[in-house]
């Protein structure tokens, strides 16, 4: 395939990563590009969905990440999944004697396997330097049901649907495909349920996921809903109050450094120290500010694991990195450190991390469904990636099938936005387009 057609295929039918933050697909089809890396790890505690795509969907992944290889020439492509994933990696073996310059690579079982860095590292041995893009050295990693999407998008159909696993404390676990825009509670209810009667959500994993309530709806990165108990570990770490943690830091820190001693960035030579971050916040950050604050990958490790005295070093960090944001400040040049000799043995098992934050009696089949959802109306967001928001360009009254652009990207980085649904429009702003589902007659 032309690769000017591949980015212009991918860009039209609104392909972005199907997690994170949504990086629009077509910009990362580059032909600097040598190694190409999938991404199966699914590192955090209780998220099924990509072994589960990749098992039902091995041909039409692999055959899609052998034609992205050819266009932009890569010289290989890794499939990187855990070797506890036997049916995904059964059905992605069956496949490989079909492909050349393919082959999997069995990431070791410990979080965050999936993150970027951290995956590169195992698959290929390479490090990315800190405050570099993949690119790089080389290599471009997508996660599973992004390729998957690509896929459909060489079908000609463009993406109006998300896989969404509902887990934690509801009455029938499962991984559905739904219409973008349907609403958070309908997945809740579809599944049966919440099991307590007072719940909070947490939208994505346990790690990395932040509050979200019945009215969210699902968007192109909505991964997975958590059900927990308010009482939880895991809600008590996420409601933490910025001001009052860096008191509790100035009087509880006790310079351990066990978070730095397991920061899987530092651990690969980042200048990320959370250790020494937190000695500033004890001494109210009279020094300069931390500027590395920007090499965090926001994993949680460091106060979801690491801390014995229950502070929140990755919280923090996080709204350092907005503050710095706001005032355009940028890290120093970065000095290339070599990976740490003690990097083996300080990576932490999923098992255990799962038992230390209280989520492994979660850990339950989640059956990829075929189920149909047919919701009365969906609110369909312009901005569902980074970049600038697509833009509306249908008007209240429109009738519209599943699959129609109702939203064209932006200039610059910025997709094209479908409608999941056929419907009238029902309400047009800057933010989202309503439709209301048609119904059979």
């Amino acid at each position: 395939m032309n690769f000017d057609e591949l980015v212009k295929i991918v860009k039209d039918c609104g392909v972005v990563g199907c997690g994170g933050a949504g990086f629009p697909s077509y910009a990362k089809l580059d032909k600097r590009c040598d190694t190409i890396i999938l991404n199966c790890a699914e590192c955090e505690p209780l998220l099924k969905l990509h072994r589960q795509l990749l098992e039902r969907n091995a041909y039409e992944i692999v055959s899609t990440l052998d034609l992205i290889a050819k266009t932009v020439e890569a010289e290989r492509v890794i499939i990187g999944l855990k070797g506890s994933y036997k049916n995904a990696l059964a059905a992605v073996e069956a496949q490989l004697d079909s492909f050349e310059n393919i082959s999997v690579c069995r990431l070791p079982e410990i979080y965050p396997a999936g993150d970027e860095v951290v995956l590169i590292k195992e698959a290929t041995g390479k490090t990315v330097k800190a405050g570099s893009l993949p690119i790089s050295i080389g290599v471009t990693v997508f996660n599973v049901e992004t390729i998957y999407n690509v896929y459909n998008a060489l079908q000609g159909s463009p993406v109006t649907h998300k896989f969404v696993t509902v887990a934690g404390e509801i009455n029938k676990p499962m991984t559905l495909r739904v219409p973008l825009g349907i609403t958070i509670g309908e997945l809740i209810d579809y599944a049966g349920g919440s099991t307590l009667d007072d719940y909070e959500i947490i939208l994505g994993g346990p790690m990395m996921g932040n509050f979200g309530s019945r009215f969210d709806v699902v968007t192109k990165t909505t991964n997975a809903i958590l059900l927990l108990p308010r009482d939880h570990y895991i809600v008590k770490k996420k409601q933490v109050n910025t001001s009052i943690d860096i008191k509790r830091a100035m009087a509880a820190c006790c310079q351990c450094s066990y978070c730095t001693d397991l920061c899987p960035r530092n651990l690969l030579g980042h200048p990320i120290d959370p250790a020494f971050f937190m000695r500033n916040a004890s001494n109210t950050m009279q020094e300069a500010p931390y500027l590395d604050a920007a090499y965090c990958c926001s994993c949680g490790l460091c106060e979801m694991y690491s801390c014995g005295q229950g502070l929140s070093p990755r919280t923090l960090l996080a709204a350092v990195k907005a503050d710095m944001r706001k005032q355009g400040l940028k890290p120093l040049p970065a000095e290339e450190k070599p990976t740490s000799p003690a990097r083996s043995y300080r990576m932490v098992p999923v098992k255990r991390l799962a038992a230390r934050i209280g989520v492994d009696k979660y850990n339950k089949t989640a059956p990829m469904l075929s189920d149909v959802l047919n919701p009365a109306t969906v609110t369909i967001m312009l901005s569902q990636h980074i970049g600038a928001p697509a833009k509306a360009n249908v008007a209240v009254g429109a009738e519209v099938k599943c699959g129609d652009v109702i939203a064209t990207a932006a200039d610059g980085l910025s997709v094209n936005i479908h409608s999941s649904v056929n419907g009238k429009v029902t309400a047009v702003n800057d933010k989202f387009i309503k439709i209301g589902v048609k119904t059979d007659e």
